[in-house]
């Protein structure tokens, strides 16, 4: 017999796409299918169970200008959980966000460290801007800082060609990679361009970000070798308003950005088509506000994914791919009820009625 306050999930819990339950309890802030034995002090949530969200692409203490203090970061974080993202993938951020580690109140991060980029060839303030001679050096030391990624700048605008155009040689990448799997990490790549796609994804990479540069030549490498993409659809909408700001300057890189987001549905759907592993992200924390996962699976299912498929992609196939527990037993009881089926009507993620972080209601 249990004093023990617990907390039971009535309706639907989907603990998968095809595993459909009536009810879950919360017992010392984990999963449990089994009624515990003598409770007398039960709160219920009714309605449709999912597990935490997951924002395969986020920035937490980041900014337009780089680093933020720890109370900009905390707002970040809290943003994120009250949208139901419970699990984030930080893909590349100078600041040191372990504390958050301590709060059982604030999502889950998985760290990729800080962006590695060319020289002059990224955002200031991001990132390690290093040339190809002390790539590996820098991926391994990202590798043992980080939570099993690392996150690389695979292209991006160069000044003297005036485009998009790949930032490290086929042999720089090739070690890298090879160092960071030896250390137990997987690599991702911000990628825009077509061209650096082929040489990171035969060198080893596991994911790249954005991807916008796929093409029916690369494609059927991807989905060969495995390689997951997060198309961060919320984020290539900007690309109009990116271009314009370059004309002057820059008008075939401005050019460039134009035809990437004009073709940037049919792209991610030839993706899927092929059998791409695809996962949700918002690049939330550099100019995009946090808590945008639920638009990003609505943006997936405008460039033709499954609804269900879409839903997948930022819970139970996106926290596998993470080796991240969804609501298993025993599992950490991270959870976001609705009041509709999700699964018929995506937006549905947009409104959660309750959010369990850690076996806590917190929203």
């Amino acid at each position: 017999m249990t004093d023990q306050a617990v907390l039971r999930v009535t309706g639907r819990v989907l603990v998968g796409p095809d595993d459909v339950r009536d009810e879950l309890w919360v017992v010392g802030g984990r999963v449990s299918y089994t009624r515990p034995a003598g409770v007398r002090d039960v709160r219920t949530v009714q309605g449709w169970a999912l597990p935490g969200l997951v924002d395969a692409h986020c920035h937490v203490g980041l900014d337009a200008h780089g680093a933020v203090p720890e109370d900009v970061a905390e707002k970040q974080a809290l943003t994120d959980r009250e949208a139901g993202t419970l699990l984030i993938r930080d893909a590349g951020s100078p600041s040191d966000t372990r504390w958050i580690d301590d709060r059982a109140d604030l999502p889950k991060i998985i760290r990729a460290g800080r962006h590695i980029a060319r020289t002059r060839r990224y955002i200031r303030n991001y990132a390690h801007e290093i040339e190809p001679a002390d790539l590996v050096a820098y991926v391994a030391q990202e590798a043992r800082r980080g939570d099993g990624w690392v996150k690389l700048v695979g292209d991006w605008l160069d000044r003297g060609s005036g485009d998009l155009s790949a930032c490290w040689p086929r042999g720089a990448v090739e070690a890298a990679i090879a160092e960071a799997h030896r250390l137990g990490a997987r690599v991702t790549a911000h990628c825009f361009a077509e061209d650096s796609l082929r040489d990171l994804v035969e060198a080893g990479i596991d994911c790249i970000e954005h991807a916008t540069g796929l093409t029916e030549d690369t494609i059927p490498l991807f989905a060969e070798r495995g390689v997951a993409i997060v198309p961060t659809l919320v984020n290539i909408a900007t690309f109009p308003k990116l271009a314009e700001s370059g004309d002057a300057k820059f008008p075939i890189w401005a050019d460039h950005m134009r035809r990437l987001y004009e073709r940037r549905y049919d792209t991610v759907r030839a993706a899927y088509d092929a059998g791409v592993p695809i996962f949700v992200g918002t690049d939330a924390g550099g100019s995009l506000p946090h808590g945008l996962a639920a638009a990003e699976v609505t943006e997936l299912t405008k460039a033709g994914i499954p609804p269900l498929r879409a839903l997948s992609a930022t819970t139970w196939a996106a926290r596998a791919w993470l080796g991240r527990p969804g609501l298993d037993e025993g599992a950490p009881a991270d959870l976001v009820v609705y009041d509709e089926d999700p699964r018929t009507d995506v937006r549905v993620l947009a409104a959660p009625r309750r959010i369990v972080l850690n076996g806590t209601v917190v929203g």
